[in-house]
């Protein structure tokens, strides 16, 4: 017979606990998979019933629904409202279903028909709109960053939740853990870095393999994105280069929109005042510039 595991005495309540995932590649499920060293412990918190990347059982009786992946399909909308129905909590699993994540690259480009033959040639793919995270639709009561999840933050989280105790995600920017890890800073590598502005919680998983923060774990409270254009310009990066980086997973869109909006406006009062027209996009036709 297993014994009831408690703390401080007083038996734990073991959550029934569902997994989901939506447009994704399932890395954040893997992720979780993946944790051998741990899981057992972990499995010892909740009932699974419900985690097709692990399980043939299938349950529609859960207080937990973890779900990953962004929307992209209006099937996708009527499973995730049902999910919504079902689950007293429901987690953003990753950062396609916090932000869109890489999916919502597409969203760029405002032809989805093109979109889908650029990508995918004459191969017929069901995706009819724009990807959007998950509180687009439905309420979400807790959010699991990054791309792929941190497996220890997320077993943390599990155990907060088991356990009745509040879930508090780090306010300041990955800068800081990168710092507590004695990385040398990209930006004197000439790499660049969204580590001054995203919010922290990895580890600085990337930049401890001398890679430049993308920001899957969307902006740290207070990010000052303007600072850091100022920073990548000393070090002679690009601002599109550091464009590119904040729109890769959706995080940092409003930020992006009004960056791009107020260079527009530049060009328009720069062209009108010279008489000559603004140059076209050389990223190609629907490029949001």
């Amino acid at each position: 017979m297993t014994q009831e595991r408690t703390y401080l005495g007083v038996p734990l309540h073991k959550p029934k606990v569902a997994f989901f995932e939506l447009s994704s590649c399932e890395g954040c499920q893997l992720q979780i998979v993946n944790n051998e060293a741990t899981l057992l412990d972990f499995l010892s918190l909740v009932e699974i019933v419900n985690f097709r990347e692990a399980m043939t059982e299938r349950s529609n009786d859960y207080e937990i629904a973890f779900v990953e992946g962004s929307v992209t399909r209006a099937d996708e909308i009527t499973r995730l409202t049902e999910i919504r129905r079902n689950a007293a909590v429901l987690v953003a699993l990753g950062s396609c279903a916090c932000f869109g994540g890489v999916n919502q690259l597409k969203n760029r480009f405002h032809d989805i028909a093109w979109v889908k033959k650029e990508v995918y040639g004459k191969h017929p793919v069901e995706t009819e709109a724009e990807a959007k995270p998950l509180e687009a639709f439905v309420r979400v009561d807790l959010k699991i960053f990054g791309c792929p999840i941190k497996k220890e933050e997320v077993e943390k989280i599990v155990t907060n939740v088991a356990l009745g105790r509040p879930v508090q995600h780090p306010k300041f920017p990955v800068c800081m853990e990168c710092k507590a890890n004695e990385n040398i800073c990209l930006f004197d590598l000439g790499e660049p870095c969204l580590g001054p502005v995203t919010r922290a919680g990895c580890d600085s998983w990337c930049p401890n393999s001398r890679m430049g923060c993308w920001g899957c774990r969307g902006p740290a409270d207070d990010a000052n994105v303007e600072q850091l254009r100022n920073i990548a310009k000393k070090h002679g990066i690009s601002a599109e280069a550091m464009l590119d980086r904040l729109e890769c997973f959706g995080g940092f869109a409003s930020h992006v929109d009004e960056i791009r909006g107020k260079a527009k406006a530049k060009k328009t009062a720069s062209a009108a005042k010279g008489g000559v027209n603004p140059p076209s996009s050389p990223l190609g036709k629907g490029r949001r510039r």
